[in-house]
């Protein structure tokens, strides 16, 4: 699932592409919105509310979209072929005579009132890379189920919006705890610096492909070490050594996200 720096470098290449030019091409492949043809109109901006985009038109309109597992949106030149992806996979095309946004597998795609748009994305929590950003409420949110565990509360986007399973598994590793510990378990101030540390990453790596979350190198390090623990399962530990290991957390069929963690430097449950 894309994490907040991932959808908002989106929308940044999406508003670079798009915003103050006239769409020549306007095609939504979803039932739904089949017929609607905005052609004609300039897009005026495209914007990232944590893992939601929103670009509007003229008109009042807005084009909502989600990313989930794995949709994308590619930005193609004028006579550029299109590579994201095989073409019944596409869900929308957005062209204007220098660039088109070819959005592939969205599984959450529609067209709505801009003055709508609080219906689709009113419940999301401080946006970490949004002008609403606010540590404390953020807090106050993650706090409200204290028997929570961690990596739930963190995921959950109505507490904060843009972390991802990969953010999840780096913060509770900087914490010091597992995923699995309850919000009410953490050391006193731990929340607050976790709120702080979400903030300072997100920010640092929204504008890289080459996501870090370990102190950066020059050339970024390999692979293997840019993170500390995710995707490092059966791994060493980049501080103590043990081996880093993984499970699934989460409640119900669906629900649950493939957690990392390290047994040495992480006190706390597992599952």
């Amino acid at each position: 699932m894309p994490e907040g720096d991932t959808v908002w470098r989106t929308a940044q290449l999406l508003h670079s592409a798009l915003a103050g030019q006239v769409l020549t091409r306007f095609d939504l492949r979803v039932p739904r919105f089949a017929t609607a043809d905005l052609t004609g109109r300039p897009v005026l901006e495209a914007i990232a509310r944590g893992k939601h985009l929103l670009t509007r038109i003229e008109g009042g309109l807005t084009l909502h979209s989600h990313l989930r597992m794995d949709g994308a949106w590619r930005i193609f030149r004028a006579g550029e072929r299109w590579h994201g992806g095989p073409s019944y996979e596409i869900r929308a095309v957005l062209g204007n005579p220098s660039h088109t946004a070819v959005g592939y597998r969205l599984p959450v795609l529609e067209l709505i009132r801009t003055t709508d748009e609080e219906q689709a994305i009113g419940r999301l929590g401080p946006d970490l890379l949004g002008p609403d950003w606010d540590p404390d409420i953020a807090v106050t949110n993650l706090l409200t189920e204290p028997s929570r565990p961690l990596g739930e509360a963190l995921l959950d986007q109505r507490n904060l919006a843009g972390i991802g399973n990969v953010y999840k598994s780096e913060l509770a590793f900087l914490a010091g705890v597992t995923p699995w510990s309850p919000v009410a378990d953490l050391p006193a101030g731990v929340p607050e610096r976790l709120m702080i540390t979400a903030h300072r990453l997100l920010t640092a790596n929204r504008n890289t492909f080459d996501r870090q979350t370990t102190a950066r190198t020059p050339g970024g390090g390999s692979t293997a070490t840019r993170l500390f623990v995710y995707g490092r399962s059966g791994m060493p530990c980049l501080r103590c050594g043990a081996t880093v290991r993984r499970a699934a957390q989460g409640q119900g069929p669906g629900a649950e996200r493939v957690t990392y963690w390290c047994p040495g430097c992480q006190q706390g449950p597992v599952r």
